[in-house]
């Protein structure tokens, strides 16, 4: 599993890497600019030879990474300028000794310090073939200024690609916030392990092609890499994935309950629901309010539809609670809330169901709506939980807004799925999974065509039918939100206009693909 770890997980590293494996700044540092040399070539189709290389460093290690690559391209014949955002007085340690060895060598190097060294740093990016970002690392935060913002803006005006070092400049690499003037990279090189911001927005789109650079850390150092963040891929979710046996029926194959859907909102009910079924759930059973069981009924040909007792037409009487209990003590699996209905009788029924169920529960929607009135309560809940909020959700859940919870995605999953003991799925690009001990998991599928109504309430589905399967709720979870993505990519064939049943259609395909080892 790819580990991800924020800047300052991956400080420590580098320290431990000196003070305990006997491993210099220096060593890292010539490894990790052969690495960015590897990938300039790699931009250039291979060949570097009198290829424009320009190069824009600064005074930290990542700037010293850049004098590495200068100095590798430049010994396969590449025509190398090296423009410096810093004084050379603040060079210091490894940086400074790549600085002079690059100076030794020959190698063209120019400090900004006036307009006509800028006017010469303009004219050597408008003729170059490639630029390299070497100027800001892992340790920016906040605005560009400065120097800074004013190489950033001439890489990003100029014609040729620009490979970034480690982070692109301008980027926080935990939080994935960018400056309006973030280099915007073709590729970006990130070393040893990645780092959690490169996968949010926006600096997943500045960091263009992302390659992980081993630069000579052993495995027993990154192991010691704290917390428990990965980059969900296609081999930790075929490890999860529950081998059907030749003579399994649909008893085996798991039953779900799904609570959802009112007048009004019955496509949200009828897409989690057919989407248990497409995920490989054996029975899915639908209870809905029952002015909404007949039109339900008439969508859905392989779920059975039962209509619930009603205070008034949408509404969900008392008797309710007792109905969706008794039928999913019987089944493996509750998914509840999609479309279900948010006045103050329906929250009250949601709540009754939730804290007299034991099983597993997916929790969406309406049903998160309903917590959010009592969000004291969610620890005590006997039921194995796994809420799935979008960001608007979760931001009633735990009283911040939608835009925080947005930039805040990683830690807030990390940080209330122990708190709460669930297993948090926090919707969004990318969609992240918290776990109860910890571990968080980074989505790796999906497109911004899912962007539409609907695709949530796949989601649910999907998960409950996983789970169904018996597959534990972090797996499901995990399972779910991946197989997801991969069927959106696959419906959307990279066209805008994706339906959300389109989605659920190709679920199974998905699916036999990650079985398969195909992706």
């Amino acid at each position: 599993m790819m580990k991800l770890v924020y800047a300052r997980e991956m400080g420590a590293l580098d320290k431990k890497a000196a003070e305990e494996f006997y491993l210099p700044t220096a060593v890292l540092m010539e490894n990790a600019g052969r690495a960015v040399a590897e990938a300039a070539a790699e931009l250039l189709d291979g060949d570097v030879y009198a290829k424009s290389v320009v190069i824009f460093a600064s005074k930290g290690n990542n700037g010293g990474d850049g004098l590495v690559a200068a100095r590798w391209l430049s010994a396969e014949g590449a025509r190398v300028k090296i423009f410096l955002a810093s004084p050379v007085a603040d060079f210091t340690g490894a940086a400074a000794m790549q600085l002079k060895i690059c100076a030794k060598s020959g190698l063209a190097i120019n400090l900004l310090n006036d307009e006509t060294d800028w006017h010469v740093a303009e004219i050597a990016a408008a003729h170059a073939d490639i630029l390299i970002d070497a100027l800001l690392g892992t340790g920016f935060k906040g605005e560009l200024t400065g120097s800074y913002k004013r190489a950033c803006e001439l890489m990003n005006g100029a014609r040729a690609d620009v490979l970034a070092v480690d982070v692109p400049s301008g980027v926080e690499a935990d939080t994935g916030l960018a400056d309006e003037s973030a280099v915007q990279a073709a590729a970006t090189v990130t070393m040893q392990l990645p780092k959690v911001g490169l996968y949010l927005y926006p600096a997943a789109e500045s960091a263009g092609k992302l390659i992980v650079a081993p630069i000579g850390m052993p495995e027993a150092l990154t192991e010691q890499a704290e917390g428990s963040k990965y980059l969900l891929d296609s081999e930790i979710v075929r490890d999860f994935l529950p081998i059907r046996s030749g003579n399994c029926h649909k008893g085996e194959a798991g039953r779900v309950v799904v609570t959802a859907g009112s007048p009004g909102y019955t496509g949200a009910a009828a897409l989690c629901a057919n989407a248990g079924v497409k995920a490989g759930a054996g029975l899915v059973s639908l209870y809905t309010p029952l002015c909404s069981r007949e039109v339900l009924a008439v969508k859905l040909t392989e779920v059975m539809v039962k209509g619930l007792i009603e205070r008034m037409p949408g509404i969900l009487g008392g008797g309710a609670a007792n109905e969706v209990l008794d039928a999913a003590n019987k089944a493996d699996v509750l998914a509840i809330g999609p479309g279900l209905g948010t006045s103050e009788a329906t929250g009250e029924v949601i709540m009754n169901i939730l804290q007299g169920y034991e099983g597993t529960a997916v929790i969406d929607a309406d049903a998160l709506t309903a917590l959010s009135h009592s969000v004291d309560v969610l620890p005590q809940l006997k039921c194995t939980k796994i809420l799935t909020p979008h960001p608007g959700e979760m931001a009633r859940l735990c009283g911040l807004t939608a835009g925080e919870v947005d930039v805040r995605r990683v830690e807030l999953a990390e940080k209330y799925a122990k708190e709460w003991n669930c297993v948090l799925v926090l919707k969004g690009a990318p969609t992240v999974i918290g776990c109860p001990d910890g571990t968080v998991y980074v989505n790796t599928t999906g497109t911004s065509a899912m962007a539409t109504g609907g695709c949530g309430d796949v989601l649910t589905g999907v998960i409950a039918g996983l789970c169904a399967q018996g597959v534990e709720a972090e797996a499901a979870a995990v399972c779910g939100v991946y197989l997801h993505g991969l069927a959106g990519e696959l419906a959307a064939k990279g066209c805008i206009g994706l339906a959300a049943g389109e989605l659920a259609a190709l679920l199974p395909e998905a699916r036999r693909m990650v079985e398969n080892g195909e992706i």
